[in-house]
């Protein structure tokens, strides 16, 4: 069940939800059929709850939304990216035990 803390990024509110976030955000970009993307869903679930009020997550479906995947140079997944002030501050790409993501967004708290 995923957690009802992680937003729903798309081509649409990609502006509103990370770029004009006041708060750090770290973007899943993923898809449906990607065995490490779906690996690490249930973190991202953690990490959205473990968060709240002091940074967002979300997650763009790179198939339903290929304008921002294109954008950011996305070419493989799952790629967690976090934006703060509108920039891309941090990237990783693949899957990571929970610590090392939550350590992407401590940094930038």
């Amino acid at each position: 069940m995923a957690s009802k803390n992680v937003v729903t990024i798309t081509d649409a509110n990609f502006k509103t939800e990370v770029l004009d976030s006041p708060q750090p955000v770290m973007v899943d970009f993923w898809a449906t059929w990607c065995g490490p993307c779906r690996a690490i869903a249930p973190l991202v679930d953690q990490l959205a709850d473990d968060y709240v009020g002091r940074a967002k997550i979300g997650k763009v479906d790179v198939d339903s939304n290929m304008k921002i995947a294109g954008e950011y140079g996305i070419s493989s997944i799952p790629t967690l990216m976090v934006f703060k002030g509108g920039q891309v501050v941090e990237q990783i790409i693949g899957g990571r035990p929970k610590p090392a993501m939550a350590a992407l967004i401590d940094k930038h708290l």
